[in-house]
């Protein structure tokens, strides 16, 4: 484990820079004008009261963390326990839709917990039952080439705040390299599969999805992701090869399940068994 971390320490080998802007503070999105623009990014509610964050990426298609969807033994949710809930604000979502069928990103193991590999592939695609009108809430489009020192933002649920969404108006990229990405935004449990977003153009691209974190020694939060346009791609392919079922086993590894650093959140705003037993914060 200790070589397979190896990578993600290089990662994050400039944080002490002092280069980078302070992160701003999150911003409650509570009415409904707040979350105009926002609304594709929703609730996955995964049963038993535990929960990650997803985004449309198109009608019918919600980007989330893979590990959102594996128990706490490494097998995988049943498509109908999970519901997708878009701009979900104080019990009131704009649309609900429950799930199909998905796909994890080949290769990633509920039982290799935060190795930099797993984080590479840390990405599942969820398909809903019903699209969702683009009238109502409109998908994002992927960002190819985000580089350090770039603005992003961050809108999630999480830990005392999975009532309605946050955004972090500003975070910076940290490091990208070999398909991992770190980022200085304020990310917490229950924000797996959190979109990060880049800052520019005519609307907001996805640059990567939180899938986990840890805290320095200053208390401020690491969190990392990975490059996306190439993992979503296959996934795409491969949810177009599935059967119209959702197939009884993936041929994924089940071995007793790690550590995550950002598993689910329960929506009583603690920390569930959900993916991941034991939910902490990795040391610095």
């Amino acid at each position: 484990m200790i070589r397979r971390l190896l990578s993600l320490s290089a990662l994050v080998a400039s944080v002490a820079l002092p280069t980078l802007a302070t992160p701003s503070e999150l911003i409650r999105l509570t009415n409904r004008d707040d979350l105009l623009g926002w609304e594709a990014v929703g609730r996955v509610d995964l049963g038993q009261d535990s929960y990650c964050t997803g985004t449309l990426v198109a009608d019918n298609l919600v980007l989330t963390a893979a590990h959102c969807v594996f128990d706490k033994h490494g097998a995988p949710l049943p498509p109908e326990r999970i519901v997708f809930r878009a701009g979900l604000r104080d019990g009131a979502a704009i649309a609900a839709r429950n799930i199909r069928r998905y796909v994890v990103a080949d290769g990633y193991a509920p039982s290799d917990g935060m190795s930099a590999d797993n984080i590479r592939r840390d990405v599942a695609l969820l398909e809903l039952g019903i699209a969702i009108p683009t009238a109502t809430a409109s998908p994002f489009a992927l960002h190819m080439n985000p580089t350090r020192g770039d603005d992003v933002s961050v809108v999630s649920y999480g830990r005392h705040r999975d009532d309605a969404l946050s955004w972090e108006r500003e975070c910076d990229v940290l490091r990208r390299g070999q398909g991992l990405i770190s980022f200085d935004c304020n990310v917490t449990f229950g924000s797996s599969g959190a979109p990060v977003f880049s800052d520019g153009g005519y609307r907001a691209r996805i640059v990567s999805l939180v899938v986990g974190g840890r805290k320095t020694e200053h208390g401020t939060t690491i969190a990392y992701g990975m490059e996306l346009p190439d993992t979503v791609d296959a996934l795409k392919r491969k949810l177009r090869a599935m059967p119209s079922t959702f197939p009884t086993s993936t041929g994924i590894r089940r071995n007793s399940a790690k550590t995550a650093l950002f598993p689910p959140t329960g929506t009583n705003g603690q920390a569930t068994a959900g993916t991941h037993p034991g939910p902490k914060f990795a040391k610095p």
